[in-house]
């Protein structure tokens, strides 16, 4: 079985860690497409093994990436296509139906109730989506959230498939000497009170909730994992409050594991998560979490991750949980149930599982045809 990943890009943001993750652990022969912005991620793919294609898309509306995706798709002779990110599943299903390829699937990474991927959604994005995801033969959910919104949306159920996102707690795991060693690279003391923050910059993840919470809490000291467009506004509110001596803008991160053992603490303010992934992220590494939407949890009994806690996405609030983790001192826990629950080898299983059934039984080739792989499934 040979599949072609198609992703928008491949800059250190979840969907695209996920997809990284999910690699290794797939017996198909997989390939990549990014149609813009191959980011670090590719280069960690390639040097995996994995081959990464860039189709140079240069803005939403470049029409030629349909073409070269779709003879890309036809060199390839792939027997799936799998598409993540808004963008990808678009141009990537029309490019699919176009080189004939056998299977579609999409998986919706990031749709949220009002946005898509930090995007606001629109009637014309909503129509546009529709009708593309029509073109498919599954798309999967990462959480029932999303499964139910994309319902919403008017997507049928029976195309629907849930598949949650997957972790490597072992990747993940607390490593002391990796944390020091963060800590000195971002010159943070290492008796600080260090708060993390993981994912994109962008107004959706509330990270200035994180920045006001810390205003009032001397000797904390803010990490923030990721990039985004609200870097600038974050660091003009640091500076406004009086903070940006205590606030630590890591960018995007290829170590997330050695990031996460320099924390005391993961805290997650926003409040339109799909699932959730640095909060699982963050219970592998044996922190302590605080966050205001998980799906990833929700979706579980309320004792498989006993060091996560639902907290309001207000200052003072966030504040208070903080100042009470601090005075225990630093604290790591072992990794919960919910952890073993989201392993990435599960999750692999179960895209293969689903691929094995999109694509039916084999088709034998009749003797003397000349027909290739694509014509050995139905």
């Amino acid at each position: 079985m040979k599949v072609l990943h198609v992703i928008t890009g491949l800059a250190a943001g979840g969907a695209e860690q996920q997809l990284r993750a999910l690699l290794p652990h797939l017996t198909a022969r997989c390939e990549v497409a990014a149609l813009t912005n191959p980011g670090g991620v590719a280069d960690a793919i390639r040097a995996e093994g994995t081959p990464v294609h860039h189709l140079g898309m240069r803005g939403n509306l470049d029409l030629r990436a349909v073409g070269r995706l779709a003879r890309l798709m036809r060199a390839g002779r792939y027997d799936i296509v799998h598409t993540h990110l808004y963008r990808a599943c678009v141009y990537g299903r029309v490019a699919a139906r176009l080189a004939r390829v056998p299977a579609i699937i999409a998986t919706e990474h990031s749709l949220g109730d009002a946005v898509i991927e930090g995007r606001r959604v629109t009637a014309g994005i909503r129509t546009l989506y529709r009708a593309t995801e029509a073109m498919g033969d599954v798309t999967v959910a990462v959480s029932r959230a999303v499964a139910d919104r994309l319902a919403r949306w008017g997507v049928p159920r029976s195309r629907i498939e849930v598949v949650p996102n997957g972790v490597d707690g072992t990747a993940f795991r607390h490593d002391p000497r990796l944390g020091l060693q963060a800590r000195a690279r971002l010159g943070i003391a290492p008796d600080a009170f260090v708060v993390g923050g993981v994912g994109r910059l962008e107004p959706g993840k509330r990270f200035d909730v994180l920045l006001h919470a810390v205003r009032g809490f001397e000797g904390a000291v803010l990490l923030l994992a990721g990039a985004g467009s609200a870097r600038g506004t974050l660091e003009d509110l640091a500076r406004v409050l009086g903070v940006e001596h205590r606030v630590v803008f890591a960018g995007e991160s290829m170590d997330m594991p050695a990031l996460l053992s320099a924390m005391d603490v993961l805290a997650s303010p926003s409040q339109d998560e799909t699932f959730g992934l640095a909060v699982v992220e963050g219970l592998a590494a044996g922190l302590p979490v605080l966050y205001a939407s998980c799906p990833a949890l929700d979706e579980l009994p309320a004792d498989a991750a006993p060091g996560a806690r639902r907290i309001l996405p207000d200052p003072d609030h966030l504040r208070a949980e903080l100042r009470t983790l601090a005075a225990t001192g630093p604290v790591r826990l072992p990794p919960p149930r919910a952890v073993a629950h989201y392993d990435i080898r599960r999750h692999a299983a179960q895209l293969e599982a689903l691929y094995a059934r999109v694509l039916g039984p084999p088709v034998p080739v009749e003797a003397g045809s000349s027909s290739g792989k694509q014509e050995e499934y139905q």
